[in-house]
């Protein structure tokens, strides 16, 4: 549930971001690479604190607001990266089409340019939700009930280590194995659409 919920967010911010960027506005474009430099310099661990210990007291943050609000934001700033190289991997000449036809920039991102893309983006995203998926542990710090703490919880309990940590990269592997077995039938399918 984190990371579905924390990839929703960092999708949704992310493409904020990365059309800011390529919206050549200067101050949208500073402010854009003023995110992106800030979120990807500073180590999750250190923003987690930021946002539940610093930030969480002043806004009235809750653990589960704090991680999500942590996850999602450091991701959309990897994210818009992925959204910026697919937006300018489709060719110039389909920016040309779409105005030629009297398209404003709003319908050629929709119609012609953000479904091209996709097919670019979808490996990339593949490995920022396994990324994401894995990444959600650190919550574990600030005791959000996420894969981690329930596997400290029993350990704490049982006293079976071994087992328990064996079961938890079990889970792991299995959600990221599927993850991406599916997104590869999804770009077969793109690859054979195109």
């Amino acid at each position: 549930m984190l990371s579905i919920t924390c990839f929703t967010f960092a999708t949704l911010l992310g493409l904020g971001v990365a059309l800011l960027r390529l919206s050549g506005l200067v101050v949208g474009k500073g402010i854009a690479i003023g995110y992106l430099e800030f979120i990807r310099n500073i180590p999750l661990l250190v923003l987690l604190y930021l946002f539940y210990y610093v930030l969480g007291p002043i806004f009235g943050l809750d653990r589960w607001t704090a991680a999500v609000l942590t996850l999602s934001v450091f991701h959309s700033a990897l994210i818009s990266e992925i959204f910026r190289a697919g937006i300018n991997s489709v060719a110039i000449g389909q920016w040309e089409a779409a105005a030629s036809i009297g398209m404003s920039k709003a319908q050629a991102y929709r119609y012609i340019i953000l479904p091209q893309s996709v097919r670019f983006m979808l490996p990339p995203l593949t490995g920022e939700v396994v990324h994401l998926i894995k990444s959600s542990a650190i919550v574990s710090v600030i005791a959000v009930a996420e894969l981690t703490t329930v596997g400290r919880n029993i350990i704490s309990d049982t006293y079976m280590s071994f087992e328990v940590w064996f079961t938890i990269a079990a889970v792991y592997l299995a959600l990221t194995l599927i993850l991406s077995l599916g997104v590869t039938m999804l770009e077969n399918r793109f690859t054979q659409d195109t």
